[in-house]
């Protein structure tokens, strides 16, 4: 007759992150997506946050790459 030994396992919880803490995060995360798609979708003429044209051409080559309609 085979016997088996009984193996007590630990019991894994799930760590409780209170809101508190990632709230600071999730703005900081939110104000970076929303300056993205405004350097993406309207870094251009008038609006233009900066000289030159470098940036601009940076930004209509990423819009391309992203499909963001641009022209």
């Amino acid at each position: 007759m085979l016997s088996s030994a009984v193996v007590a396992r630990p019991v894994v919880r799930p760590v409780a992150i209170p809101v508190y803490e990632w709230l600071p995060w999730l703005a900081f995360a939110g104000f970076v997506l929303l300056f993205l798609l405004y350097m993406v979708g309207s870094e251009q003429g008038a609006l233009s946050l900066f000289g030159g044209s470098y940036v601009h051409e940076w930004m209509h080559d990423s819009r391309h790459l992203l499909g963001f309609p641009c022209h």
